[in-house]
């Protein structure tokens, strides 16, 4: 015996209009990653990183030798009015980081952060290298 089921055009096409009034790629559910572009100067190197959403109090930036840790922390604001509820949310509130290996030390002293309009802007000097000695042997 076939299953035959009921089929109202209407049904779907408001269902459609008032729920998904329009469908986006992604969801809020999937982590957001920081988008981060690294130039390479002479004596230093230069870190541009979106974060939008994200207020200054909530980025830490740790410097370890080489590598750079960035992590973020979006909260969700309730903003929910009586009688109102919430039918699509697509922005992502939870932690994101990035970590990433330079090719020289950073000399971590004289490293500043810069965060505006959504970016964070790292300028990170470069250690002076050691010149490599040889050692006489007695």
């Amino acid at each position: 015996m076939a299953n035959i089921t009921r089929f109202d055009p209407f049904d779907d096409l408001f269902r459609g209009f008032f729920v998904r009034p329009m469908e986006l790629s992604g969801n809020g559910a999937t982590p957001a990653s920081i988008k981060v572009d690294v130039k390479e100067q002479e004596d230093a190197y230069q870190v541009h990183a979106e974060l939008p959403g994200v207020k200054k109090e909530d980025i830490h930036v740790t410097v370890d030798g080489n590598l750079v840790s960035i992590s973020a922390e979006t909260k969700r604001e309730n903003e929910v009015k009586e009688g109102e509820r919430i039918l699509r949310s697509e922005r992502y509130f939870g932690k994101v980081s990035r970590s990433f290996q330079l090719g020289q030390e950073v000399d971590d002293g004289r490293a500043a952060a810069r965060f505006n309009d959504g970016v964070l802007e790292l300028t990170l000097p470069k250690r002076a290298q050691s010149v490599s000695k040889r050692l006489a042997i007695e």
